[in-house]
């Protein structure tokens, strides 16, 4: 049997209008994956309300997603491989919109678990399979434009999820938070095949490796519902988080043992074996563990605290793509100027600041002094990403590309997993220990002195309110002192020898 193979090179990157429309499908079509794993979290109660369960059973519409996602991504170089990188990524992107449909036509909670379950799957080798082919497609001088273009999407993704969630849900009904990707998985899906076609790579009829797959399902799905249901079962003081925690980490260690042996193994880990790689991606997963803490706290606090609808709390948290959005293009030209090395340190110096200045936070803060708060992230923000992103991926093989951003991008998903589950259980502790010294400090005859059910009601309120801006400044530096790590890791990345040039995908 003939196996259908590649063209032994690539034809030319892409230029002009050709360039623009591609560059764009494929921003797209990351951004939308990306913006699913948060535009349903302000969405839960009214997915919630409408198909008659709890918002707690509602949480499974996340997680499944999340689950799904988490396995895949590392997946993407072993299936570039085996079907092709454009192949893979087409079936993944129409897949992903079918799956989307579904989800909004779903009648009951299984059935849409099931759904985001499968669209994380289809979605998961969309997000390093744009990157690699927007490292093919962009001409050697403009790669660092495709970096940082696929690292805007990364970033806005996040932020954007709230604010559409929040606006979509309040305005319409939840089920189109579903079905606005459709008609941009159709506008991506058309522009890739028409404008993308010549640039399929060969197929390797590689083996496939059911003992290593079956290993990561099953530690980062321990890892990943441990995570989501922790907090609720009070941690390690349940069995069957310990029981959860013992096994994600056992397989974790059977399963890099596994892949680093294996000779066709289901995820390369051997692109580990760069420094810069390692060093890079590890430092994205830690910028945006601590990026999460304002993503996820601030807007639990807007809504808990201050009494901000969930649409209003998206907007908030959305500002952060303002000066992102501004700061991407300093950032790339900047890039080819210094010492990359510096703009992520200084990025990282810039969000510990901003943090500092935000564990200075009050109760009944007004919309504008949270607002810039926020906003002020986005520049820190795309220092760190762009550079650590472009020296990563210029540490490896060419015909390392696909593994090596499945491999990154698979970091990055489990340090968001990781940071909301951590972060959020961080805030509502710290809240209940802020909360019971305060109570102990009253004085009983004050109480008295008060009187009335009133005058009580009005004083645990308060408290409650001041315990919960004590504990989110609390974890603000917390956040601090992560990005401080990261300044610092930071420099145990190779010198880049000369201008920074990302290497293409063959």
């Amino acid at each position: 049997m003939n196996e259908p193979s590649a063209p032994p090179a690539l034809p030319p990157p892409l230029s002009g209008t050709k360039l623009m429309l591609a560059g764009l499908a494929l921003a797209l079509s990351n951004f939308v994956v990306v913006l699913d794993t948060t535009i349903a979290n302000v969405s839960m109660p009214h997915i919630a309300g409408s198909l008659g369960v709890s918002v707690t059973q509602g949480t499974w519409v996340i997680t499944s997603y999340a689950v799904a996602e988490a396995i895949c991504v590392p997946l993407s170089g072993w299936l570039a491989q085996r079907f092709g990188v454009l192949r893979t990524f087409l079936t993944g992107l129409l897949g992903f919109g079918l799956f989307s449909a579904l989800c909004g036509l779903a009648p009951s909670i299984e059935t849409l678990v099931i759904c985001r379950m499968f669209q994380g799957v289809c979605g998961a080798p969309l997000m390093p399979l744009s990157q690699t082919l927007l490292m093919t497609i962009f001409p050697g001088r403009k790669r660092t434009m495709a970096s940082t273009l696929w690292s805007m999407t990364t970033v806005l993704g996040p932020v954007a999820g709230p604010l559409l969630g929040g606006t979509i849900s309040a305005d319409w009904t939840w089920p189109w938070i579903f079905f606005i990707n459709l008609p941009i998985v159709l506008l991506c899906a058309g522009l890739s095949f028409r404008l993308l076609s010549a640039y399929e790579t060969a197929i390797r009829r590689l083996p496939i490796d059911y003992v290593g797959l079956g290993l990561l399902v099953i530690w980062v799905g321990s890892l990943q519902i441990m995570l989501d249901t922790g907090r609720e079962k009070d941690w390690f003081s349940s069995n069957l988080i310990t029981l959860e925690a013992i096994v994600a980490a056992i397989f974790f260690v059977v399963f890099v043992i596994w892949e680093l042996t294996e000779r066709h193994p289901v995820v390369d880990l051997k692109v580990l074996r760069h420094r810069g790689f390692t060093v890079g991606a590890s430092l994205i997963g830690l910028g945006f563990f601590g990026y999460v803490a304002s993503l996820v706290v601030v807007p639990l606090w807007l809504q808990t605290n201050l009494g901000y609808p969930s649409d209003w709390s998206g907007r908030v948290s959305s500002t952060t793509g303002i000066l992102a959005f501004l700061s991407a293009p300093v950032v790339g030209r900047l890039l080819g100027m210094v010492d990359p090395r510096r703009i992520v340190c200084v990025g990282f110096l810039w969000l510990a600041l901003v943090n500092l200045v935000r564990s200075a936070s009050y109760t009944n803060m007004d919309f504008w002094s949270i607002t810039l708060g926020q906003m002020a992230l986005g520049a820190g923000i795309m220092c760190f990403m762009v550079p650590n992103l472009t020296m990563a991926m210029a540490s490896v093989l060419p015909s390392e590309t696909a593994g090596a951003a499945g491999v990154m991008n698979f970091m990055r998903t489990m340090a968001i997993a990781l940071g909301t589950s951590l972060w959020t259980s961080i805030w509502a502790n710290g809240a209940t220990i802020s909360r019971d010294g305060m109570v102990g400090s009253l004085h009983p005859d004050a109480l008295v002195a008060l009187g009335g059910s009133r005058s009580l009601r009005m004083i645990e309120q308060m408290t409650d309110q001041e315990s919960l801006t004590r504990s989110m400044n609390q974890v603000f530096l917390y956040a601090v002192l992560v990005f401080l790590a990261g300044s610092l890791l930071v420099w145990l990345i190779p010198r880049p020898k000369g201008p920074l040039k990302p290497t293409a995908a063959h």
